[in-house]
């Protein structure tokens, strides 16, 4: 597991959020920025997002850009009750000091470190893709310039959860989606390295990730909290953490209401936290088995708009342009993440 150096685009709801707290307990990976996408929530709110946990992460350095403020061809639909009205569900986070205005545009901001770092850079994606189709029009060596890309996106064999076949980030920006994968054929036609094309990690593989409540109780156990953190299926609903650590208090906000969200919708008192999966594959922590394929999105019927479709058997006649996540280990994942976020929640224990 080496060095990693990760530019992390989000539209940071509340798996985003576990998934960029991850990496900042990660010692050795570098955030080189977070980049912020409109999603779950509109832009400057996951800016805000951002910005307000990477300083409660004790990152306070990392620069958060803002790229595109809206897909690519249809309006923007946001997310408030899957990941309450500010997108972290029921936590809060004062926002930290505003963008400058001379901030330098999320697009710019990769395509110069790209090109400044050739092969250095891992990609985690974790949002709708538009910054990045809009990144591959101008720049379409981007692919060969990166060192890795990783992609939390799209259903092929399993529901999808936002239409019946789609999922949500793919479906919020279909076309920025197929922009994207078209890229990377053309890319493997001209030669790019197997190694470069994008590992995907749809529904089929992320929803193993089923986070259950006990999981804050054994983080606040790790953390060194000394009061016991119960989230339980019995409470009312909106009940806030009184955790003495913030770290702790604030994933439990988040993730609370996550619980109540996959109740809502019959799936039990859970989480799938996808992005965190994502997160561990980009930063080499999770260990995972994927097969090449070509993927396209449906952008055209109304039926099947945002569906991803991959061709495993090269029935389109194109090379691969992806490597599909086709299996994980959620329990050794869920291992990984409550020493690692134990242990950045340490460091801001205020009672100790």
């Amino acid at each position: 597991m080496g060095h990693a150096r990760l530019l992390i685009d989000s539209d940071t709801g509340i798996d985003d959020a576990l998934a960029l707290a991850y990496l900042c307990a990660c010692d050795h990976v570098q955030i080189e920025a977070v980049t912020s996408t409109p999603g779950n929530v509109d832009v400057e709110q996951v800016a805000a997002n951002n910005r307000a946990l990477l300083e409660l992460c004790g990152r306070p350095e990392v620069p958060v850009l803002i790229g595109a403020r809206e897909p690519l061809q249809i309006p923007l639909v946001t997310t408030p009750e899957t990941h309450g009205p500010q997108g972290v569900g029921y936590a809060t986070l004062p926002d930290s000091a505003p963008v400058s205005s001379t901030a330098i545009d999320a697009i710019d901001y990769w395509i110069e470190a790209a090109r400044g770092n050739p092969g250095e850079l891992t990609v985690l994606l974790t949002a709708p893709l538009t910054n990045f189709a809009l990144a591959l029009r101008q720049e379409p060596k981007l692919p060969r310039l990166l060192r890795q890309v990783v992609i939390m996106g799209g259903a092929f064999y399993h529901q999808g959860n936002t239409t019946p076949t789609a999922e949500w980030n793919t479906h919020v920006d279909p076309h920025a989606a197929k922009e994207v994968f078209a890229a990377y054929t053309a890319a493997a036609e001209q030669g790019l390295p197997s190694e470069k094309l994008p590992i995907v990690c749809s529904l089929d593989t992320t929803e193993r990730f089923e986070m259950q409540p006990e999981f804050l109780t054994q983080l606040a156990v790790e953390a060194g909290c000394t009061e016991s953190e119960l989230v339980l299926a019995s409470d009312p609903e909106g009940t806030l953490s009184t955790a003495s650590n913030p770290l702790v208090r604030y994933l439990s906000d988040a993730l609370r209401f996550y619980f109540e969200f996959h109740r809502h919708y019959d799936q039990g008192y859970i989480a799938h936290v996808h992005d965190y999966f994502a997160a561990g594959i980009a930063a080499g922590t999770l260990d995972y088995q994927s097969r090449p394929a070509t993927v396209d999105v449906e952008t055209e019927s109304k039926l099947l708009f945002g569906t991803t479709v991959a061709d495993f058997r090269g029935l389109w006649g194109k090379p691969a342009n992806a490597h599909v996540v086709t299996g994980n280990d959620p329990e050794a994942g869920f291992a990984e993440l409550v020493t690692r976020l134990g242990s950045l929640a340490r460091k801001f224990n205020t009672d100790s």
